[in-house]
């Protein structure tokens, strides 16, 4: 019997699994534009037409391999948890952010190739997956919180997180200083909310403990 050229499922999977696993290696290695095609095909010794047949395009391929990335690296951390009375809402928050930044501190090339496929066209499709796995974990960590104070938590962090990213990929900032930030802004965020509802957090940034100062 002729056996059929179509791949099985899993045979699929496993050339996808070795796709991706050259395109991050080459994006850590040696760059966004380093990924091409004919060389990624090369690399995973397969062809171009086996490539095109799962990633139409470029960007395509390279959203694909972040995604699998992030998921193994930068969310494998995130947890749904409510807040305990008497728990700290700035150290409950941080650890739930850190193991998200923390990675890219480890990795500074994938966050430079994040913030590149970030403005690609098919770009929102990052945000958007990563927004799906940290909001529902967020929004529980902040249950009962005021609304207001929520949204404009989210909409600062977000504007900062998005400055940080840019002023590190241009190389304004070293990619440790992107956590340390983030850290005191939730901090004094924290503590403005706190002080406005009569507890203040004696709880200092983490970045100011590890200092002493």
């Amino acid at each position: 019997m002729i056996r059929s050229q179509e791949a099985t499922p899993a045979e699929a999977g496993r050339g996808d699994d070795r796709l991706l696993g050259v395109v991050v290696e080459m994006l850590e290695a040696e760059g966004y534009d380093a990924v091409q095609l004919r060389e990624v095909a090369r690399r995973a010794r397969t062809s171009l037409a086996t490539i095109y047949k799962r990633f139409p395009t470029r960007d395509d391929l390279i959203l694909a391999a972040l995604e699998t990335w992030m998921a193994e690296n930068r969310y494998a951390g995130v947890t749904r948890r409510s807040l305990t009375a008497g728990s700290s809402l700035y150290e409950a928050l941080m650890d739930l952010l850190r193991p998200i930044f923390e990675p890219w501190e480890q990795h500074p090339a994938m966050l430079i190739a994040y913030f590149r496929a970030r403005s690609s066209p098919s770009g929102q499709k990052l945000f958007r997956r990563g927004l799906d796995i940290v909001a529902p974990a967020g929004l529980e960590l902040l249950a009962g919180v005021d609304d207001d104070f929520v949204d404009d938590l989210n909409a600062v962090v977000s504007s900062v997180v998005y400055g940080l990213l840019g002023r590190f990929a241009t190389g304004e900032i070293a990619v440790t200083e992107i956590l340390s930030t983030l850290d005191r802004t939730v901090y004094w965020l924290i503590a403005g909310y706190e002080s406005t509802r009569g507890t203040v957090t004696e709880t200092k940034p983490a970045h100011e403990s590890s200092t002493g100062r």
